[in-house]
């Protein structure tokens, strides 16, 4: 079942020739653990008891560590899709967290320590969970990326508003379900990708998109600014904001009606002046809490999460890059940045720091930071030439990935509604892609003769005689003539 779909036309054997996009709900479970988080440590509603601490900052410094850790690790652990106990010990830790912060009323006594114990299962949980499902989104294409993590925005906060309206005891058991219900959806969705576009098990050397990192690391420091005075202090939280939804709607309407048509570049050109805006106000009239500037930042702040998603996403996805490693870093550093903005904006706050006018140069910091940063990463070449982003500025690039994916999703619906085997399946894929039964023995590392034997068994089932038959079957648009072998291929 799919959440969104297009309509489909059908050629005279019955098969759909072509679909547009569709969103499995399986890929919508990263709005799931978004939801959790909010839920269980990051403007949330519940009224858990004061624990003496920040659980919060607990939680944060122990995702750092498990992103940072797991990077330091990535070319012996990764990648994750494949491992069980991945999943296991994910799932055992947030139900911990959950367990913990529910009942810390219950031991009005131990609060503090409950809440330390919450805070690093919470942080080590999620961050197994962050680094798995960024594995899964990097076997997609950016077209892809944009419409199923904009739709998982729309869904985590969806999923809060529901919760609102739950009494306690179903509000705990509702909140520990989630991770578990995240760790399923991620597991079909792993299953839902073509085995040759699952994570590669080598360890591919690449060197850190420094310029990305710098994007993403001035936003989360205006972003952490904004938090510590009362961001999200109001009815919603950083995953449930007006602003939030409304900028998830906008890039899925975007790519879902444009599809490689949508121009990326839009994302990022909304949010560097909203992210100025919001840090502009505070510069000028010292507050945080209005909600002009709440939904300005949370706005910037979710638009350029979204770009990072497409960036790195699409590194990994092109060259083979461990998703651990590169979006370990990613999360190592956001966390840090967004917890150094929220220690700068108390400390300068204070009347006996900067004669009072703190908070004042730090936005304004904060502004140049953010220019400077969006400026230096979107005018260098780098982001085409070596990172292969050039979707970004709608390179046709994006085209080709989209068409590529499109036709893996194809081939796999037919070889499961003609019952093909899995080395049947390789072989139909490849015919699709144009290659020749000579190329696909060599591809496939068969003896000559066997490609041949599948083709024709491929015929066969399909009841079709010659490759232009498949193309029609499969739905290619903008054909080529067939190749020259195609004759020979038929039994």
């Amino acid at each position: 079942m799919d959440a969104f779909a297009s309509e489909t036309t059908q050629n005279e054997k019955g098969a759909p020739r072509s679909h547009a996009f569709r969103v499995p709900l399986a890929f919508l479970g990263i709005g799931v653990y978004r939801a959790w988080i909010e839920l269980a440590f990051v403007g949330t509603f519940i009224d858990f008891p004061a624990f003496g601490l920040s659980v919060r900052d607990v939680f944060d410094w122990a995702m750092v560590a498990t992103a940072l850790g797991c990077t330091l690790l990535a070319k012996h652990i990764a990648p994750f899709f494949n491992k069980r106990s991945v999943y296991a010990v994910s799932g055992i830790t947030l139900t911990m967290a959950t367990i913990l912060l529910f009942s810390a009323s219950s031991f009005p006594a131990s609060t503090t320590a409950i809440g330390v114990a919450a805070g690093i299962f919470g942080g080590f949980g999620i961050g197994l969970l962050i680094l798995l499902w960024s594995e899964l989104y990097s076997c997609l294409n950016p077209l892809r990326v944009a419409l199923y993590y904009s739709a998982s925005i729309v869904i985590g906060a969806l999923i809060i508003y529901v919760y609102r309206g739950f009494m306690l005891p179903w509000l705990f058991v509702m909140t520990a379900l989630l991770p578990v219900l995240s760790l399923f959806c991620a597991w079909r969705g792993f299953g839902q990708i073509p085995e040759t576009e699952l994570p590669s098990t080598a360890y591919h050397r690449f060197s850190l998109p420094w310029k990305a990192v710098l994007f993403m690391a001035a936003y989360a420091f205006g972003y952490g600014l904004m938090e510590a005075g009362g961001l999200y202090e109001g009815t919603f939280g950083p995953h449930s904001a007006p602003a939030v939804v409304v900028v998830g709607v906008l890039v899925f309407v975007g790519v879902a009606v444009r599809g490689g048509r949508f121009d990326f570049g839009l994302i990022y050109r909304v949010a560097l002046p909203l992210a100025v805006l919001a840090l502009f106000l505070v510069a000028v009239f010292g507050q945080r809490q209005t909600a002009v500037e709440s939904f300005c930042m949370l706005a910037a702040y979710t638009a350029q999460s979204i770009i990072i998603m497409l960036i790195w996403a699409n590194i990994c996805y092109r060259y083979g890059v461990s998703a651990v490693w590169l979006f370990g870093i990613e999360r190592g550093v956001r966390q840090i940045l967004m917890w150094l903005g929220r220690v700068t904006a108390t400390f300068v706050e204070a009347p006996d720091v900067l004669g009072g006018h703190g908070e004042t140069l730090v936005s304004l910091l904060a502004i140049i930071a953010v220019i400077v940063a969006t400026m230096v990463l979107f005018t260098e070449k780098d982001l085409s030439s070596r990172w292969g982003a050039n979707f970004i500025d709608g390179g046709v690039d994006s085209g080709n990935l989209l068409r590529k994916q499109e036709l893996e999703e194809r081939c796999r619906e037919v070889a499961r509604q003609y019952k093909l085997s899995a080395r049947e399946e390789e072989v139909l894929r490849l015919l699709a892609q144009r290659k020749t039964v000579g190329i696909i023995e060599r591809e496939l590392v068969i003896a000559n003769g066997t490609a041949k034997a599948h083709v024709r068994h491929i015929y066969q089932k399909l009841d079709i005689h010659t490759r232009q038959d498949l193309f029609d079957l499969l739905g290619v648009e903008n054909r080529e003539p067939a190749p020259s072998d195609a004759s020979r291929e038929t039994p």
